[in-house]
């Protein structure tokens, strides 16, 4: 059996297309760190499921890979990590938040 990598599950907010993350309590965030981390491939199954039915909500539901932090999950891939920044066309949205 191969070894489950923890992760969470990102999509799009579908009005916006802002990248959010399905928390706990079942509400999407815009903040990564407010994501559930998820530990076992079946719970990631249905957490995925649950999403991907919200489609007057979200679009394009999958799970990343992300690991735990200080402050709740972070992501390991620099894909991911570039998503948490926002649109990089011009300096504006969480990019001008962060500074």
């Amino acid at each position: 059996m191969a070894r489950f990598t923890p992760k969470v599950v990102t999509a799009n907010a579908l009005l916006e297309g802002d990248v959010v993350y399905l928390t706990a309590d079942n509400r999407w965030s815009r903040v990564h760190e407010e994501a559930e981390l998820i530990t076992e491939a079946e719970y990631g199954d249905q957490r995925l499921a649950f999403a991907a039915a919200q489609k007057n909500v979200i679009v394009g539901a999958y799970l990343a890979d992300a690991k735990a932090g200080q402050n709740g999950p972070e992501p390991t891939h620099f894909r991911e990590v570039f998503r948490t920044r926002g649109p990089s066309n011009y300096f504006h949205g969480k990019q001008a938040e962060l500074n």
